[in-house]
């Protein structure tokens, strides 16, 4: 199928091609090695979550990898701590979600659907009364991929946290309609928290210069197997076990 343009009114035929498009995954995990190699981050994991991990990713249980979101380096930097952990065997199956925006560029968009990624049309930049067909598909197309097998990563809180960076913002509730939806459609996806710090920036809407992005510091809580049945319920495990993987990065830095 012809990669439809990624805008708000054409956003049907933009998730009719998202919800089968398949990476090339040598290309994908190339990829994924480079910046492994360009970035260094620092991987820890709680006591007992490394093991508990790769027992789910060897069931093939359907991944909800949410991320504290801090600067425009972290789908980067993600994707090196995910090729340096116990991610590495869902690269190419796990689906990126990231703001319509980096799709319009050819081969920015190259990159990004190389990674996994599929489009949000996000309430702040068009809306909240314009977005919302397109976020309840966007749902819909996630909950289906994870149905079939795929992990989906996510930045609950949205947009890039300019407040405290210790501190999780406010999480959508788009991250806990996706489990929810993708529970009825028979998947039993698990929650994994994975906490980002660049370390004690002064200021955090100042980007991480590029020795704090190679220096991230990654901590994966314990994988969440049984997640509450309502999405609210969802969103609030969600935003709590966040913040605890979160803690841990901050003291791993």
């Amino acid at each position: 199928m012809e990669r439809p343009e990624v805008v708000l009114e054409n956003s049907d035929a933009v998730y009719d091609f998202y919800r089968d498009h398949q990476q090339n995954l040598l290309k994908a995990r190339a990829a994924y090695w480079l910046l492994g190699r360009r970035y260094h981050p620092r991987v820890t994991y709680a006591a007992g979550a490394r093991d508990r991990l790769r027992e789910f990713v060897s069931q093939r249980r359907p991944l909800l990898i949410a991320v504290n979101h801090l600067s425009q380096l972290d789908p980067y930097t993600v994707a090196a701590a995910a090729w340096r952990s116990v991610l590495r065997p869902v690269i190419g199956h796990t689906r990126v979600l990231a703001k319509d925006e980096l799709f319009t560029e050819t081969k920015l968009r190259e990159r990004i659907d190389m990674m996994g990624g599929i489009p949000v049309f996000r309430g702040k930049d068009h809306g909240l009364r314009a977005v919302n067909a397109a976020g309840q598909r966007m749902i819909d197309i996630c909950a289906e991929r994870m149905a079939r097998g795929d992990g989906v990563a996510v930045f609950p809180e949205g947009t890039c946290n300019d407040v405290d960076p210790s501190q999780v913002q406010t999480v959508g509730t788009g991250i806990g309609h996706i489990a929810f939806r993708a529970r009825k459609l028979g998947a039993e996806p698990v929650l994994v928290s994975l906490g980002l710090s660049y370390g004690p920036r002064l200021d955090p809407r100042v980007e991480p210069t590029k020795e704090e992005a190679r220096s991230a510091s990654f901590y994966f809580g314990m994988p969440v197997a049984e997640l509450p049945t309502k999405p609210a319920e969802i969103t609030r495990v969600v935003r709590e076990e966040l913040q605890n993987a979160l803690d841990g990065a901050v003291k791993a830095y």
